[in-house]
């Protein structure tokens, strides 16, 4: 008997296993109510695609949660996070922060430990509210399984996530110390180790259905947390079993409703795209032909002349300059159409192959931004003949060309180019924005841009830019004397002060550049340097061609600028700073995606210090990057946030213009606006500006 029941039980298995193949695959794993991979409060070990990205929001009762997660590897997902406590007000000082309820910002990560394989769960570690204030403090320790339809999810959590310590917390074995957990709340941005896998401690797990209708997916969960010590105050809870569903309303859409602690209805909109699978629509410009017509050893001035007008709409060069010096043949411009230079290159040789004089043996094409070269492409003619015209199968050679530094010749037998403009104009929309202040979540300054260049000489350049207010709500900036106010100089906490002034000078500089050979490059400016400081300073920067590392310095001398009225901001105010920084660059041979970079130095309120920036880059060109400075300010004087950081993330235009450009555009997320970690924005930076010598910049 027991026999035949245990084969029934074999027989039951096979046959839902071979039922569950029916199912439809998963769409993709789904966001938790904090945002990041989950079920409903709780985490689990799965990770979205690499680069996909999120933004969630969700709402109850209590709270709203509103978070953006990036999956910037296959195994580490990261979650920003503002919660909306609806129940507290966010200042006792009405005043200061008006009605606006409490604002909590967290940070979360997840890394994922090894991943699922046939008999093994996939499992990952896991923090919540990571530098935040404390209110949802969690560490946890998270293992997941599918079978068929069914992804199964069993968890150790400590913190917000283990309140209701239904388990010992397995690290009191290794200390008693580890039985016990602060749970006061931190002042905002702090980082804090110490309690870390404290306290008590409680199992959570749950099971994520996909149903046989593909875009419905079904939760339940059994959590940790007993709701007794929330920041919203304490929560009746009827039951530790939530229930949800999941319904998938477009690939970038997902509805969630969800029915939670046994009397709370959560409802949530989740919106997301993935960085890697973006790509340009536009429709460009066909490669020109091989079509080879031999020209005589002088270049003719009517084949040049179309040479330099192809270069300049179809190879994207602006400003192109031909030469003829020996058996070789220069070209110089700056690439201003195609974000990845190689496919400027390959135009470019193109139409220089097709009218090319017989006595060229090889070819050197060097791309320059704002008249410096930045690095010059060497191919054998001979080679790229071969490589145009198609070779056997079979019998294919390798293209002889490289990557130098730049090489331009003094002297030539023969010169054509087209002439640069000296004076540019342009106009620019403008939004400035900080989110997630205490005196309101969403601040912001809309207006209009009016540049003008001129330059002077080849490597002297005077620009100015005029703005010009539409619209703000900076006037609920309060940070004028708060309590516990700091005792750092106003560096930039008169942000309010300056853009109450409709129409004002932003910027009025001459900056002369130039390439200094060997690598090096540098730069002097003068002038009204941004909107709230003038001086003087300079910038030198080594950075070999390809290299993995450059190295750079800067020194400058400012001013505070004036605030009382526009025509004020042109004089000055009696601070004055030293400030400048020595910053190293650096890809890991590992990850030629990530760029570290690390400045040290003085800042605006005299303080010193460093800023470590780590920014990673997509397939699509998208960089998505954070920062963080720590100074010899302390918290106390520095105040709430504690240190400057923020998030930012940058896009090349070209995802969504009609033509090719190189054009780009940064959302950036800075929690606070402090004294303390303050830098002189420049406008130009010697780095940026020899993107080009990177071949993997793109």
């Amino acid at each position: 008997m027991k026999n035949k029941t245990l084969y029934s039980l074999l027989a039951l298995a096979v046959s839902a296993a071979c039922h569950a193949e029916t199912f439809p695959a998963p769409v993709g794993p789904s966001q938790s109510d904090f945002g990041g991979v989950g079920l409903l409060q709780t985490p689990t070990a799965r990770m979205a695609r690499e680069g996909e990205f999120s933004l969630n929001y969700r709402d109850n009762d209590q709270y709203r949660f509103y978070s953006a997660s990036v999956q910037l590897f296959p195994w580490l997902e990261t979650t920003l996070r503002y919660t909306d406590v609806r129940t507290k007000q966010y200042s006792s000082v009405e005043a200061f922060s008006g009605n606006q309820t409490y604002k909590d910002k967290a940070f979360d990560m997840k890394v994922r430990l090894w991943e699922e394989g046939y008999y093994l769960p996939q499992v990952a570690v896991g923090v919540r509210d990571l530098g935040g204030t404390g209110l949802f403090d969690s560490e946890y320790i998270v293992a997941s399984k599918a079978w068929g339809p069914f992804d199964f999810t069993l968890g150790m959590g400590w913190g917000y996530m283990g309140t209701s310590g239904n388990v010992k917390n397995p690290f009191c074995e290794v200390s008693d110390g580890y039985c016990y957990r602060d749970n006061s709340y931190n002042q905002a941005g702090s980082f804090n180790f110490s309690g870390m896998f404290h306290g008590p401690a409680s199992l959570f797990g749950g099971i994520e259905y996909q149903t046989p209708w593909q875009p419905l997916r079904l939760k339940v969960e059994y959590e940790g947390n007993n709701y007794t010590q929330d920041f919203a105050g304490k929560l009746e809870q009827r039951s530790n079993v939530n229930v949800g569903a999941i319904y998938r309303v477009a690939d970038w859409a997902d509805v969630n409703v969800s029915y939670e602690r046994g009397n709370t209805f959560m409802f949530g909109v989740t919106l997301r795209t993935n960085f890697n699978d973006l790509r340009p629509g536009y429709n460009d410009n066909r490669r020109p032909q091989y079509q080879p017509q031999p020209q005589d050893e002088i270049l003719q001035p009517t084949v040049v002349a179309n040479q330099l007008t192809q270069l300049k709409y179809n190879a994207g060069l602006a400003n192109p300059n031909i030469q003829v010096k020996g058996d070789t043949l220069y070209v110089t411009g700056e690439q201003v159409k195609y974000r990845d230079s190689r496919e400027g290159i390959e135009r470019a040789n193109r139409i220089i192959m097709n009218d090319l004089p017989e006595n060229i043996r090889t070819l050197r094409i060097t791309e320059t931004r704002l008249n410096m070269p930045q690095v010059t492409t060497e191919t054998d003619v001979a080679s790229l003949q071969n490589h145009l015209q198609g070779e056997p199968l079979g019998h294919e050679t390798q293209l002889v060309q490289k990557r130098v530094e730049p090489v331009i010749p003094e002297k030539t037998e023969q010169g054509y180019f087209i002439d640069k403009s000296k004076v540019n104009f342009a106009i620019n929309p403008v939004l400035n924005q900080s989110v997630g202040g205490p005196e309101s979540f969403y601040m912001y300054q809309v207006g209009v841009m009016g540049t003008a260049d001129w330059w002077v000489t080849d490597h002297l350049l005077t620009t100015g830019s005029l703005f010009a207010n539409i619209a703000n709500n900076y006037d609920k900036f309060n940070y004028t004397n708060p309590p516990n106010d700091s005792t750092l100089p106003r560096v930039r906490t008169h942000v309010r002060d300056y853009v109450e002034n409709d129409v004002y000078v932003n910027n009025l500089q001459a900056n002369y550049f130039q390439y200094l050979g060997n690598s090096w490059y540098g730069q002097v400016y003068g002038g009204y340097l941004e909107t709230m400081y003038g001086g003087v300073g300079a910038e030198v920067l080594y950075r070999p061609v390809d290299s993995n590392w450059a190295i750079g310095a800067n020194a400058n001398y400012v001013k505070q600028r004036d605030w009382t009225s526009s025509l004020d901001m042109m004089k000055f105010t009696d601070y004055s700073a030293p400030t400048g920084h020595i910053t190293g660059y650096w890809t890991p041979p590992f990850a030629d995606d990530v760029l570290v970079k690390l400045s040290i130095g003085q800042y605006l309120a005299k303080d010193k210090g460093g800023t470590l920036e780590i920014s990673k880059r997509f397939d699509s060109g998208v960089v998505v990057g954070t920062y963080a400075t720590i100074t010899n300010v302390s918290k106390e004087e520095y105040g709430e946030g504690d240190f400057t950081k923020g998030f930012y993330v940058n896009v090349p235009l070209d995802i969504f213009s009609s033509s090719p450009t190189r054009s780009r555009a940064q959302v950036s997320w800075t929690p606070l606006t402090r004294d303390g970690g303050q830098m002189l924005g420049r406008k130009f930076e010697l780095y940026g500006m020899t993107s080009d010598r990177d071949i993997n910049f793109r």
